[in-house]
């Protein structure tokens, strides 16, 4: 008899991952056992998947994938992804670069499901090899066809790359579909750049413990553990091209946060809002380009960085600053509201 895949153990995921999610002292609002404290919120749990049929997500969850389609995702620096879509999984391409979420992500639960081809043309790194990233390319989970083919530890299936090899071995054989569980809090960095906390990751694979809410040293690199540098709380989820065809499914998100959504836009789309805006005759609106998708709106003396809500959409963190870039007769308009109104600002050709 087949056995099942284990896609998301909640209790178990929700157990170890309690101390990031939860406050560390009982909320002191509410009594033990107070009758006004709110119901959490109700949620359909989905179902396990098996090896022949993807399980279906929990009902709070943000499907990433949905075995027909790669909208949801791009190549690195937003255009149309080289990935393929074949008997309803998302396939790597050699040669066609690492694949990201259009959305950006902070503190979630991910789940991902991944298969290494069915014959191995290699063992070691070159066995299955692609890899789970947060933070746009920087924090990797490696993904390896592990089973019965020995690496160096911290490279295996599971590992935080170069950091922490994973507590077992849990990888099933070639072929078949492994499954990944994994709890994220993204590091956090105070207002001067430097770091205020670490990266912490938990991870399930296959239903087993392999990490457990482990501290990251910084970015995953090959040869080296660089340090951190700061980076916005929310970035892509992406998936590594290492030349092997690995398949993917039945992935899902939950954000563990309730901060608005924010997106990573296409590097032609942010290139084209950058310049400068007319405010008045005398002043001007300074829109530049920031590493990670971000823009800086430079005005009245003030600087703010801009996180995008949608492809036209922008907010600052600091401030109840918001702007939008619109097109009127040809023109390019920067529309920025303050609390109260807005201001038109065209854009200077």
């Amino acid at each position: 008899m087949l056995q099942k895949v284990r896609p998301h153990l909640f209790l178990t995921a929700a157990i170890i991952a309690a101390p990031l999610i939860t406050l560390s002292q009982p909320d002191p609002n509410y009594l033990v056992h107070d009758r006004t404290r709110p119901q959490p919120a109700v949620v359909d749990a989905g179902t396990f998947s098996s090896q022949e049929k993807a399980g279906i997500p929990p009902s709070d969850a943000i499907q990433l994938f949905n075995g027909e389609d790669l909208i949801k995702w791009a190549a690195m620096d937003g255009r149309p992804t080289g990935w393929v879509v074949r008997d309803g999984v998302m396939e790597c391409k050699a040669g066609s670069g690492m694949i990201r979420t259009r959305r950006s992500f902070g503190d979630c639960q991910l789940h991902v499901e991944w298969a290494s081809p069915n014959k191995a043309n290699s063992k070691g790194q070159g066995n299955g090899n692609s890899g789970v990233f947060f933070g746009n390319g920087r924090y990797e989970i490696q993904v390896l066809q592990s089973h019965d083919s020995p690496t160096y530890a911290d490279g295996s299936a599971g590992s935080i790359y170069g950091q922490y090899p994973p507590l077992v071995n849990a990888t099933r054989p070639a072929g078949e579909w492994q499954v990944y569980d994994i709890i994220w809090t993204a590091p956090r960095f105070k207002k001067n750049g430097k770091l205020k906390s670490k990266a912490r990751v938990t991870v399930l694979h296959n239903g087993v413990l392999i990490q457990n809410n482990v501290e990251l040293t910084g970015p995953n690199n090959w040869f080296e553990r660089p340090p951190y540098s700061e980076h916005p709380v929310k970035l892509p989820i992406s998936f590594q091209d290492h030349g092997n065809p690995v398949r993917f499914r039945n992935i899902w998100v939950r954000e563990l946060d309730n901060s608005r959504p924010e997106y990573l836009l296409p590097d032609a789309t942010l290139d084209s809002y950058a310049g400068d805006y007319k405010r008045t005759d005398t002043d001007t609106v300074e829109v530049r380009r920031l590493p990670d998708g971000l823009l800086s709106v430079s005005f009245v003396g003030a600087t703010l960085k801009m996180h995008a809500t949608s492809s036209t959409q922008f907010f600052a963190e600091v401030s109840d600053v918001q702007c939008e870039f619109r097109f009127s007769g040809g023109k390019k308009i920067l529309a920025i509201s303050v609390g109260e109104g807005e201001m038109l600002c065209p854009k200077i050709d």
